[in-house]
């Protein structure tokens, strides 16, 4: 189970969405998170499925692979679609017992699901196609005007780094822990809630250690290499711009203008 979050995973391939400076993918990712609640009926959505369709087709990135990711939020997709379907006022068309469905309801609940499929879909790209370093190079980058007031942006770049780093590790470590658990006669399937919440004890009390354990040794190898923080600091790789970095500005920003036309002019 935990082996199917690909969250923080990098997945390598050579492929145009991959060589892309990572402030273009940044800058992407933010207009496709826009564009999701820009997209507001059938026409809309399948616009954003076609371009979505497109990039994935660039990215060399299994689709399968992907999808992987949508298997740790189903029950969070079955919540909120549910809460959504019966919890929202309008004219019924369906009822069941003490609770009915109303139009709304069912619009909203479709909306809700669809934009959290498209929203971790469409963030995996970036993430599947960007190293953390070069993440974390162009995310300080993006952020670096900030520094005029003050902000400590290297300082965030790495946390958030490091945040990813750590996300696959502590996933493969979980993994090995209730493998081990599970040889022990541990059992994290059967029983109610309150005897799951007791089963995970064996898991977290090592896994919360382990996480302690290479966060020290992380802290410790920044200090043995003198590090102090970003000022003064210059990059083995410095980013630069492509022809097709610019070119993907452009489509990004037609792809942003697109979606707002068909919200304005399209009804359906």
């Amino acid at each position: 189970m935990f082996r199917e979050i690909t969250i923080g995973q990098y997945y390598p391939a050579e492929s145009r969405i991959h060589r892309l400076d990572p402030r273009v993918k940044l800058f992407g990712t933010f207009i496709y998170l826009i564009s999701i609640f820009v997209a507001n009926g059938i026409v809309g959505f399948a616009f954003l499925t076609l371009m979505l369709a497109i990039v994935i087709k660039l990215s060399k990135v299994p689709f399968s692979y992907m999808v992987k990711g949508l298997s740790g939020i189903v029950v969070l997709l079955i919540v909120a679609g549910i809460f959504n379907l019966f919890m929202t006022p309008g004219q019924a068309i369906l009822t069941l017992g003490p609770v009915s469905i109303s139009d709304v309801g069912l619009k909203n609940a479709a909306l809700m699901t669809g934009r959290m499929v498209f929203l971790i879909i469409g963030t995996s790209i970036m993430t599947l196609t960007t190293t953390p370093n070069q993440l974390t190079d162009g995310l300080e980058t993006s952020l670096k005007p900030l520094t005029l007031v003050n902000v400590p942006v290297h300082e965030i770049a790495l946390m958030m780094s490091i945040a990813l780093r750590f996300i696959p590790i502590l996933v493969e470590e979980t993994d090995k822990i209730m493998k081990a658990q599970m040889a022990r006669g541990a059992d994290f399937e059967t029983g109610g809630l309150i005897k799951k919440a007791k089963a995970m004890v064996p898991l977290l009390v090592p896994l919360f250690v382990s996480a302690f354990r290479r966060a020290s040794d992380l802290a410790l190898a920044m200090e043995a290499r003198c590090y102090s923080g970003g000022e003064g600091r210059t990059k083995m790789k410095p980013l630069h711009y492509e022809a097709w970095d610019k070119r993907a500005y452009v489509f990004i920003l037609l792809y942003m203008a697109a979606m707002i036309c068909i919200r304005v002019f399209v009804w359906i």
